[in-house]
């Protein structure tokens, strides 16, 4: 989606693909910020982590304690931290807007800010996909990792009536829901399964990325018939075994394509300071994934 978008606005830019262990991750953004990386996007096992190994933290990353994308901002000759695009590296056509150091282009000093975009991309695709109303909300979610934590404390932040949390290791659960307490007095916390009927269920764990995976819920404790909605934040498979089965059991259904999108969307406009081209970054993500 972002190459489709670099290439629809004209933009001689290029996004890759690395795979990094865990404990090459600081190594790995030094590496970027010297190479004069423009940004990068960080997944699972990376979110949480990078939070100490940046230099600064926006907003976005303070309020929902995860970072899935980093800007890296050069120093001008006037001492101020600007986007490495504003001293043409790389080029987005035209004048740089300050001075270019005698390197080439890439300033000296170069800073790597942590944002989080899957949050308001969580929100978006939620009312989006499933026309879900958010506030007043009853949810069950499913992980406590970087993904669902951040999935959460938006949730809560939305003023959802009241979440029950689901992880493998109960008390990452328990850890999230204490976090929760302290910010969102008003959202009701439950570690478990609920008795009745609820809202929303989004799973946001693995299991689904992998063709023999088992449900992600406990069917001894829950069952798809107490979901009106089911969200999985999997993109590929697009439908995995548990909307399969949800679509069987009568509930609404969309799968992860959506907040993949707008966290990209987001991270997109971060990096070039241009609107991010929607329909294009759709399409791609749909042929990619759908083959259409």
């Amino acid at each position: 989606m972002h190459n489709a978008a670099f290439a629809a606005l004209g933009l001689n830019w290029r996004y890759l693909a690395f795979e990094v262990h865990p404990s090459d991750l600081r190594a790995a953004i030094e590496g970027a910020r010297v190479m004069g990386f423009v940004g990068l996007n960080l997944t699972v096992p990376h979110k949480l982590l990078a939070l100490k190994l940046v230099d600064a933290l926006d907003q976005s990353a303070k309020k929902w304690g995860a970072v899935n994308t980093i800007h890296f901002e050069g120093c001008d000759t006037r001492n101020e931290w600007l986007p490495l695009r504003e001293f043409g590296v790389p080029p987005l056509g035209g004048e740089s807007k300050t001075t270019q150091p005698p390197e080439g282009g890439i300033p000296n000093k170069i800073r790597a800010v942590g944002f989080n975009t899957d949050a308001d991309a969580i929100a978006t695709a939620l009312r989006e996909d499933l026309k879900m109303e958010l506030p007043g909300a009853k949810v069950l979610l499913l992980g406590a990792g970087g993904a669902g934590r951040t999935a959460a404390l938006r949730l809560a932040a939305e003023k959802a009536a009241e979440l029950f949390l689901i992880n493998r290791t109960r008390s990452k659960a328990e850890a999230v829901a204490a976090e929760i307490r302290e910010q969102f007095s008003s959202t009701r916390l439950t570690v478990g399964y609920p008795k009745s009927s609820v809202d929303l269920l989004i799973n946001a764990t693995t299991l689904g990325l992998k063709p023999g995976d088992k449900l992600p819920f406990d069917g001894k404790q829950f069952s798809l018939n107490q979901a009106r909605s089911v969200y999985d934040m999997i993109y590929r498979p697009a439908e995995t075994p548990l909307l399969r089965a949800a679509k069987k059991a009568g509930s609404k259904t969309a799968n992860g394509l959506g907040m993949l999108l707008h966290q990209g969307a987001k991270a997109f406009e971060i990096w070039t300071g241009k609107p991010a081209p929607l329909g294009v970054m759709r399409r791609a993500l749909e042929q990619n994934i759908y083959g259409h």
